[in-house]
């Protein structure tokens, strides 16, 4: 156990497809990668700037700004809150469960159906509005914010409702569920109306959504299956098609409501090489048609830190040579990694109660941090999760919220002194 004090989102859309498409998605130096309402420039992060702060929690009960009136939930989840306020992140992502969000087609998403508030079945728990009381507590930390600043939200679409799937077909995975089959193309209006719907709820509650992701870890079959037409590798791929459908479908809702909004593509899991079931960042990358590489010049992918001679080759450098290599208006694109933390050391296997343990993974962590902030084209770094996801254990917080991981105390640094101007924490000195 760790010792020391605990501290803590109109022109034409198809207008703008043709024109990439004649171009042949533009050339580097005058990308054009925008439609009426998905604009081409990141807020907040300018190239040049080093990588902002980003944080996936979705507890509302963890994101109301501290400054507030009294929560529920207790001791524990008011000094979470603090702990959490105090990393200040530029951007705070939130994951959409289309299939929890909306089991019956005859009726609308329900954004404010109660959640318990649990990490999964771990206490404490603390039930809060759903989506609704989410978007309110992020309100009131950019209330709280110097000058507007941070809390800036990034939604993330995951889970096919089973009334939404296409009917089975290519290879099916044995580790897809019923909320892993690809959208029909019929259920694409109810898609749409699930992002106007989330619109209006933030119109309602005073937030921007400035960021949107299609589609969650596209070339894993356990998000979109099938991903290939038949079980070999190297097979006919299909997810790159069922996401730009998915891509399409918000580009060109997002076009038809006022204001600026901001496509993030990829969200990819970090496979660097394919299998009858999956697809390698470059294969995805390679088939996604024309059009769909020019919605937007951030592209994100998900990159843990491993710990010894196991641990993969760097995902943020995959994406940038496979994004180079499809050229266009992919060349030279920004990666963001959404997600990214520091537990056992095979991430998201079970964590051992073990201080050297924890320690080591902190270390590959902040390894991994110094060498994205040095990257020109990494625009943002996102932990995952503040709250540990007991199903993925790489948090900064124990589940239980009473034990503080090494990583926080990094992240604590690396946040303040990115705030300073200054250089990251070594892997020593952040940990410690």
């Amino acid at each position: 156990m760790p010792s020391g004090p605990r501290i803590k989102q109109t022109a034409s859309l198809l207008a703008a497809l043709a024109l990439a498409l004649a171009a042949g998605c533009g050339h580097a130096a005058a990308p054009t990668r925008s439609a009426g309402g998905v604009s081409a420039l990141p807020p907040g992060a300018p190239p040049g700037a080093g990588p902002a702060l980003g944080l996936t929690e979705d507890n509302a009960q963890l994101l109301w700004s501290p400054d507030g009136p009294p929560r529920p939930g207790g001791a524990r989840f008011a000094l979470a809150r603090e702990e959490l306020t105090a990393l200040h992140p530029t951007y705070l992502r939130l994951l959409v469960d289309w299939a929890a969000l909306q089991p019956d087609p005859a009726r609308p998403p329900q954004l404010e159906a109660p959640v318990s508030g649990c990490a999964r079945r771990v206490g404490p728990c603390a039930a809060y509005a759903g989506m609704r009381e989410e978007l309110a507590a992020i309100a009131s930390q950019q209330r709280a914010a110097t000058a507007g600043a941070g809390f800036q939200v990034v939604l993330d679409i995951f889970s096919t409702p089973p009334w939404a799937a296409r009917a089975l077909s290519g290879c099916q995975s044995a580790r897809a569920s019923s909320t892993s089959q690809t959208p029909a193309r019929g259920a694409l209006a109810a898609y749409r109306a699930l992002i106007r719907s989330l619109l209006a709820l933030a119109a309602r509650e005073g937030v921007a959504l400035d960021w949107w992701s299609p589609w969650n870890e596209p070339n894993d079959p356990v998000f979109l299956n099938p991903q290939r037409a038949s079980c070999a590798a190297g097979a006919q791929p299909l997810a790159p098609a069922a996401y730009a459908q998915l891509a399409r479908a918000m580009a060109a809702e997002l076009s038809a409501s006022p204001g600026q909004r901001h496509l993030l593509l990829g969200e990819l899991n970090p496979f660097p090489r394919g299998s009858e079931d999956r697809m390698s960042i470059a294969e995805f990358v390679a088939a996604l048609p024309a059009d769909v590489v020019c919605l937007s010049e951030v592209w994100a992918v998900h990159a843990y830190a491993g710990q010894g001679p196991g641990a993969t080759a760097d995902p943020v450098a995959t994406l940038e040579a496979a994004l180079d290599a499809r050229g266009g208006c992919a060349r030279g694109a920004r990666v963001w990694v959404t997600e990214t933390g520091a537990g056992a050391s095979h991430p998201g296997s079970p964590r051992r109660a073990l201080a050297a343990e924890e320690q080591a993974g902190c270390r590959a962590l902040a390894a991994q941090l110094i060498r994205w902030d040095r990257d020109p084209r990494v625009g943002a770094l996102f932990q995952y999760t503040f709250r540990e996801d007991p199903a993925y254990p790489v948090g900064l917080v124990g589940p239980e919220l009473s034990h503080v991981y090494p990583a926080y105390r990094l992240w604590l640094a690396w946040s303040r002194r990115k705030a300073a101007g200054e250089s990251p924490p070594g892997p020593a000195a952040g940990c410690a």
